[in-house]
């Protein structure tokens, strides 16, 4: 039989940003996520026409709520999508907060940098407009059509789609798609963020018996997670080390999963009495938001997490915590005196609030920047964590003095042997496995690891790659 599948790797293919595939099958045109370049190499490619006419795309399967993973959504409504955008009723409410809010930064940010390019009398290398607008990404919206973990919905002639538990964030999900043709079939299932086993709040990953073919992302393909001392030790030494020193505690959070994550640790921590009283500011209005959306879907918790809220010792509701909503409010942080703690975003520190907050504190020795989230090559994050002696923040230099500290353990991305362990489950060799989703030594690195402990055909793509799936 001659099956005419055809699999298009238009983004996180030797990157981590990006994610984006274009699965071709039995006249039906899917997008795979649609993903945001956040490494400053390939921003580029945010402003590049899309490789296919967005009009012609009959449906976009959501892994989850990332920037990474849909920040592109509004730029492919506009320039013509008119599909479904199919994904978890979580992940679906949780992606229009978040890409609202990436809008409206992206309006604030064309426009500071309009006004400073035009005081410095110099042009950036984009645009001094935003890639989407608020309006763009609300045009969005309607288009987003909930489905539960497990069910199939049909996306034409024998082509069918199912969502899994991921395990990753909040309604996460892998996808498996199966295209029949002339009897047969193949199954595909895309990995989306593969998350890890006995982590707080969420379920375990899904795994399968047998898949023709998988896509599996390889974030830490090229490592294992440092058995680091447990997570809360590790937040308590931090908290109480700034607190004697007098300075405050600046934690880079993504607003979905690490924000609530840490909100979890902290909780114990200050149930156990291990830690002072402090202040602890949630700044960042859509982390609240999000964080209204957990409490919504509590039905996705996992069962110790079940009993927290059960016993009225939510994570969410913890003494001291502030809900900071409004700009003013944000500011009036700076004027407190005594040590806080500010849990802010971007995670890589690329744009919101933490740039305000990091310009007041990274200077000052008593502080500590906590990060507690993977920083990708390029980002501002990054730099810091690799030890720059300065950083570019809001157009100025600032020295970089503060405590700089990091905690491994948040990680919701599977390690190398977690990744392998996931794909072991399947019963049945696979026909082929692509690593993506990976800085390109780490795909590469887990690809060959794949090849010496399996038989299996492994292929690492590149971006722009095209494959036909026999």
């Amino acid at each position: 039989m001659n099956l005419h599948i055809k699999l298009s790797f238009l983004g996180a293919a030797r990157n981590v940003t990006g994610s984006r595939y274009l699965l071709e099958a039995n006249n039906v045109r899917l997008l795979v996520d649609c993903g945001l370049f956040q490494e400053r190499e390939f921003r580029s490619r945010n402003w590049d026409p899309f490789p296919i006419p967005p009009r012609t795309l009959d449906a976009v399967l959501l892994t989850h709520a990332h920037l990474d993973h849909c920040g592109l959504l509004p730029k492919l409504v506009r320039e013509g999508f008119r599909g479904k955008i199919y994904c978890t009723a979580a992940t679906s409410e949780i992606s229009q907060i978040i890409l609202q809010d990436s809008a409206h930064i992206q309006e604030e940010d064309a426009e500071f940098k309009r006004r400073r390019h035009e005081r410095e009398k110099r042009k950036g290398p984009f645009p001094e407009i935003p890639l989407y607008t608020v309006s763009d990404a609300r045009a969005s919206f309607p288009l987003f059509a909930p489905v539960r973990y497990g069910e199939v919905i049909q996306l034409g002639d024998g082509v069918r789609a199912s969502f899994h538990e991921a395990g990753h964030v909040l309604g996460s999900s892998m996808i498996k798609v199966t295209v029949s043709q002339e009897g047969d079939h193949r199954t595909i299932v895309f990995s989306g963020d593969v998350g890890r086993w006995d982590r707080p709040i969420l379920r375990d990953p899904s795994v399968f018996s047998e898949i023709d073919y998988v896509l599996v992302e390889s974030t830490y393909g090229d490592r294992l997670h440092k058995n680091s001392p447990d997570i809360s030790d590790s937040l308590a030494k931090i908290v109480n080390s700034t607190w004697k020193a007098g300075g405050n505690i600046i934690v880079p959070s993504f607003a979905l999963e690490r924000s609530q994550e840490v909100l979890y640790h902290l909780n114990e921590l200050v149930l156990e009495d291990r830690i002072p009283h402090l202040m602890v500011f949630l700044d960042s209005p859509m982390a609240i938001n999000i964080t209204e959306v957990f409490k919504r879907h509590s039905d996705l918790f996992d069962q110790e997490m079940s009993n927290l809220v059960r016993n009225n010792r939510s994570p969410f509701d913890f003494p001291n915590l502030k809900m900071v909503q409004t700009v003013d409010e944000s500011k009036a942080i700076n004027h407190i005196l005594g040590t806080v703690m500010v849990i802010a975003g971007s995670g890589m520190c690329t744009g919101g609030r933490i740039k305000h907050h990091l310009v007041t504190n990274i200077s000052r020795r008593e502080s500590t920047i906590l990060f507690v989230g993977y920083q990708a090559i390029a980002t501002l994050g990054r730099q810091i964590v690799d030890g720059a002696k300065k950083v570019r923040i809001l157009g100025r230099y600032h020295p970089v003095r503060a405590r700089i500290a990091q905690i491994h353990g948040f990680s919701s991305h599977a390690d190398r042997n977690e990744l392998f362990r996931w794909l072991s489950e399947l019963k049945k060799n696979p026909r082929r496995v692509f690593v993506v989703h990976g800085e390109s030594k780490a795909t590469q690195k887990f690809g060959a690891f794949l090849k010496e402990k399996t038989a299996w055909d492994i292929s690492v793509p590149e971006y722009g790659a095209e494959t036909f799936l026999e």
